[in-house]
């Protein structure tokens, strides 16, 4: 059944059209997510489809009486209301009368309006919504009821207003980036609440593991034209690949094609017959089909890395309180080269802390942190770029100079590598304050990577980021030769980036885990109440290296693999240096630095080798 239908569609800003002429329609039942570049007008699109805006152009048709919920990016709520007056106030029927109910219990004197309120429990059939929405709120931790909206953070109203969206029960939800704001935790409930109620959705979402596991219909919205496919995320990018190889083999057909009539027209046919007449007309069609060319960018990311020394950082039994609640007790790590951490806990448990202890912005209470002398941070943080009125896209990187070097001393100029960041020259003299967040979030990138650092941390960077950016940041980081340090909700990107997790559990408690997020979610899942309680006397745990049975664990079995290829890089990595002593142009101090370096790696690759041959002792 068709709930609603978008019909020739569009929206111009500022004499710009954002999109036009977008048709689809939404059926009872159906997941469908909106995929597009950042810039392209998603969000604008879904405000339009919610009714918030207007089209300048076409229209939108809905079935009578059609409820409709619109989650938006930045949701609007009455700052003064507190947490429950504000979920209450949200014009829901069903939780009006839970009101009721519970201000009758506490004057049961008062027979009738009892009663009356009872047999609206009853008739609303609202004893299992109650208990829904107790759930609801439960897992968004909306505990403090009492809290004025005004005192919360972002991502705290970004909860209350998905969690009344969620409770008005809509035929249709629409949604904003969802996941934004949620911890893992959050974001695997909702999976799986989505998966359980009979919802029909249309999101704009980063999250590739929410596409996948959500959706069962993707609409993507490339250069213009709307393409629709039946599947889920999986099911998209097999046949996204092959529509594209389709219109590349086209294209290459309509120059070939092109070429022909060309040479046609400029023999200038002398006979205007009706037929040549025809021919020319055509010759245009061609023309215009020849010279389309996918505006198929990617972010090209190739900056010059400050050399990194032997010397990391290395944290000694640091210790940082706030009032009574303990957020690192007597931590202990020491940062290698090629370092590649994720960061995973759920909110309030310190990992911005850590962060911050980590690049010297707060202080240690306890213990003490040493940074190597080479050690040059680029710190990617929640909080995004700070937005200068009047200031231009262009003037914001020129900031860090006109030129920027990149590898082998090459260097490129301001314009160009704002190209590299899908800014056209165009869009570099647009003002930062009219960018989408995404396009924000894409510049704000670009200024972090080109102050070339050694020591990458980033918080949150796939939040508005869109999926072709993504994908290429990803490949980046892949081969990003220095230390790493990922905070993030985005599961798909935890997994493809990082290869052991800091597990924030609470109350100072931060376990190193050898594997990536699916990795964990396995071991965690797999994990009986039973072996946890064995767990904590120090049998067969991953944290208690010496406790180990004859044979190896699920994780050992990682962290033995891992040892493998850890070694093996290492000692190309020594082979390199090795050769460099042999150099003819080699100076004494170049060769006092490469024999600290090789004593070091040596020293790593003799620690490595050993605690394998433990472990494959263990396996025999």
């Amino acid at each position: 059944m068709n709930l609603l239908s978008v019909e020739g569609v569009g929206k111009t800003f500022q004499d710009k059209a954002i999109f036009e002429n977008i048709s689809f329609g939404i059926n009872q039942g159906q997941k469908i997510a909106l995929i597009a570049k950042n810039g392209s007008g998603k969000t604008t699109l879904l405000k339009v489809i919610a009714g918030v805006l207007s089209p300048d152009q076409g229209e939108v048709n809905q079935r009578k009486d059609l409820r409709v919920s619109f989650l938006a990016q930045e949701p609007i709520l009455n700052s003064q209301l507190t947490v429950e007056e504000c979920i209450l106030q949200s014009g829901n029927e069903i939780l009006q009368v839970i009101q009721r109910y519970e201000t009758a219990l506490l004057h049961p004197e008062e027979e009738e309006e009892y009663q009356a309120a009872f047999e609206a429990m009853d008739q609303h059939q609202a004893w299992d919504f109650e208990t829904q929405y107790k759930q609801i709120l439960f897992k968004l931790k909306l505990d403090q009821l009492e809290a004025k909206v005004g005192s919360l953070s972002g991502g705290q109203r970004k909860r209350i207003a998905l969690c009344i969206a969620l409770l008005e029960k809509p035929d249709l939800l629409i949604l904003d980036e969802p996941t934004n704001h949620l911890d893992l935790e959050m974001i695997e409930w909702l999976e799986a609440y989505f998966a359980k109620e009979k919802f029909t959705l249309l999101m704009v979402t980063h999250d590739r593991y929410f596409l996948e596991r959500v959706c069962n219909e993707i609409i993507e919205l490339d250069n213009g034209e709307l393409y629709t496919y039946k599947g889920n995320y999986s099911y998209y990018l097999d046949k996204r690949d092959a529509r594209i190889v389709q219109e590349t083999t086209e294209a290459h057909k309509n120059k070939q094609h092109f070429k022909k009539e060309l040479e046609w027209m400029r023999r200038q046919p002398k006979a205007r017959t009706t037929k040549s007449k025809s021919r020319i007309e055509d010759f245009k069609v061609i023309k215009a089909k020849a010279h389309q060319r996918r505006q198929e960018h990617e972010v090209q990311l190739e900056i010059n890395m400050e050399r990194l020394g032997t010397k990391m950082i290395e944290m000694h039994a640091v210790a940082k309180v706030y009032g009574d609640k303990v957020i690192l007790d007597k931590f202990d790590y020491n940062f290698q080269r090629n370092d590649r951490i994720g960061i995973i806990g759920k909110n309030g448990t310190g990992k911005s802390t850590f962060l911050n202890l980590l690049t010297g912005t707060d202080k240690v209470d306890g213990g003490k942190i040493v940074w190597g002398e080479t050690v040059k941070f680029g710190y990617y943080t929640q909080g995004g770029i700070e937005v200068k009125e009047g200031q231009k896209v262009i003037e914001v990187i020129r900031e860090f100079g006109e030129f920027i070097p990149l590898k082998k001393g090459r260097k490129i100029s301001a314009k160009q590598l704002l190209e590299r960041f899908l800014f056209d020259r165009k869009k570099q003299y647009d003002f930062v304050e009219k960018l989408s967040g995404g396009e924000r979030k894409r510049l704000y990138l670009c200024t972090v990577l080109i102050q070339n650092p050694n020591f990458l941390i980033l918080d949150e960077p796939t939040n508005d980021l869109d999926i072709v950016t993504l994908n290429v940041l990803e490949s980046f980081l892949l081969d990003f030769p220095g230390c790493l340090m990922v905070v993030s909700h985005d599961r798909y990107f935890m997994d493809k980036i990082v290869d052991h997790l800091f597990v924030f559990r609470g109350a100072g408690q931060i376990d190193d885990f050898p594997g990536n997020y699916s990795d964990f979610r396995s071991y965690e899942n797999s994990q009986s109440k039973e072996d946890k309680a064995k767990e904590t006397k120090g049998k067969g745990d991953w944290k208690n290296p010496k406790a180990q049975s004859s044979s190896l664990s699920y994780n050992e079995q990682k962290e033995f693999k891992r040892l493998e290829r850890d070694i093996a890089r290492l000692e190309e990595e020594k082979a390199t240096i090795e050769s460099r002593f042999i150099a003819e142009d080699i100076t004494p101090e170049e060769i006092t630095t490469l024999s600290i370096e090789l004593n070091t790696l040596t020293t790593t690759i003799e620690e490595k080798t050993e605690r394998w041959f433990e472990l494959s002792l263990l396996a025999d």
